[in-house]
């Protein structure tokens, strides 16, 4: 079995359909020559023998069998005396060779024997090379009749029964093979559009796929030219967005070294020895941050690929952390925390990594407040009380490489929606009336192991 399905996996699907032609014309034939034709066999048999019932039958209803034999249409009908010794005697002599009389006479001892009225036989006839069909009926202890018939028109019978199937047969497999090749073809056709338009983009060519189609096959091809479509955006925000992070790494860069140069030859940019080190600080914390971003992406694919299977965080630890490690850069942001003990699956340093990105940009934006709130019920709500952001703007909150708001690059947030979906959790964005928030469901409630990271 397993070889034929790897067989079957390795054809092509026109290969395919001809096997299922073949196998299907093969199981008729078989079905046909083993079943069928012993069927039909039968049912003629049985209408031999019930024509020559019936004409017995209508013979002695007649009371036409004493002294002389009959013919009907095919049938021959021939009365039989049995005399006191037990011989039969034909009233008019009956056509026979010696296998014929034996198997009559065998049958008649049976009919005076038994109880029976009526027996059926067939018999080779040498003489005509056909088979010949008799029925003996008993009307007394010493008056038989003998009805035969030969097989010659009921082969004929049989023959166009046979054709007639045969030929029906050989239009509905004709049929059905050009309807499956029509509809092969059908499949075949796209599914070739299909497969040069993924080598024309697998090598990076201009390629366009029009397919119209309402089924699986039109839903499959519109699927890839949107994934095209939404590759090429990203590739080209990508692009952008690496472009835009080369100048934001040049420029504090460029700045450090121009102000360690004026340093170096006793010139202050900035008027004291003091005030010119600040600014070197400043954007060498700059550049420290962006860079620290760019190595945590890579980094955090790291974190998630180790074994944490029953592994859980301690989320109210990992919020009071957060939150007493960052309320000091902006103070005048006031923040609420209303905090359950709640532990979600994963480790716990890509959990912490998810509230500090989460909190830092509630943080660019809030006003005057922020608030977070943890419990079993909503899971993790972080809200802030800035200005609302763009529908289409939410809608790619958390893929990577997209610009935000002032036209800036980042990727914190694409950081936390890597980490939440990579442990099975949900985040996303949203306006309120307030502000913005963002919440991060807990799907499910699960047993866990205390664990860190």
């Amino acid at each position: 079995m397993k070889k034929f399905n790897e067989f079957i996996k390795g054809l092509s699907l026109s290969q395919q359909l001809f096997v299922l032609i073949i196998f299907f014309v093969t199981f008729f034939a078989a079905f046909f020559f083993v079943y069928v034709d012993g069927r039909v066999n039968n049912a003629i048999n049985e209408q031999i023998f019930r024509s020559l019932d019936d004409t017995q039958n209508t013979l002695i209803s007649a009371n036409a069998i004493i002294d002389i034999p009959s013919k009907t249409a095919n049938i021959e009908n021939y009365p039989v005396l049995i005399d006191r010794d037990g011989v039969p005697h034909f009233i008019v002599s009956i056509e026979r060779n010696e296998s014929e009389w034996d198997q009559i006479e065998k049958d008649l001892a049976t009919l005076r024997r038994g109880s029976k009225d009526r027996i059926h036989g067939i018999y080779k006839n040498v003489g005509r090379g056909l088979d010949s069909y008799y029925s003996i009926l008993r009307i007394s202890d010493q008056r038989f009749l003998i009805s035969k018939t030969y097989s010659d028109n009921m082969d004929r019978l049989e023959d166009v029964l046979v054709n007639s199937v045969v030929n029906i047969t050989i239009i509905v497999v004709g049929f059905f093979f050009i309807v499956l090749m029509l509809w092969v073809i059908t499949l075949i056709h796209p599914l070739n559009q299909i497969r040069n338009y993924i080598e024309r983009v697998k090598l990076g060519k201009d390629a366009e796929l029009h397919i119209n189609r309402k089924d699986e096959i039109g839903e499959l091809a519109d699927a890839l030219v949107s994934m095209r479509d939404e590759l090429l955006r990203q590739e080209k925000t990508k692009e952008e967005m690496v472009h835009n992070i080369s100048h934001d790494l040049k420029t504090p860069i460029a700045t450090i070294k121009s102000y360690g140069e004026g340093i170096k030859d006793g010139i202050y940019p900035y008027g004291t020895l003091e005030k010119s080190v600040d600014v070197i600080i400043e954007n060498a914390d700059r550049l420290e941050t962006k860079v620290h971003s760019l190595l945590f992406m890579n980094r955090v694919e790291y974190l998630l690929s180790q074994e944490c299977e029953g592994i859980a965080s301690n989320m109210k630890e990992i919020v009071e952390t957060v939150v007493q490690n960052t309320k000091l850069i902006k103070p005048e942001i006031t923040i609420y925390t209303e905090l359950d003990e709640v532990w979600f699956d994963g480790l716990q340093e890509p959990w912490r990594v998810v509230v500090e990105n989460i909190l830092e940009n509630a943080l660019r934006y809030a006003k005057t407040r922020i608030d977070i709130h943890l419990n079993e019920k909503d899971g993790l709500t972080i809200s802030n009380d800035g200005p609302c952001m763009d529908e289409e703007r939410l809608k790619v909150l958390f893929k990577p490489y997209e610009k935000g708001q002032g036209g800036k690059f980042g990727l914190g947030l694409s950081i936390v929606a890597k980490v939440v979906n990579a442990n099975h959790y949900q985040v996303f964005g949203e306006n309120t009336a307030d502000g913005v928030i963002f919440r991060i469901i807990k799907p499910m409630k699960k047993e866990h192991r205390k664990g860190h990271s």
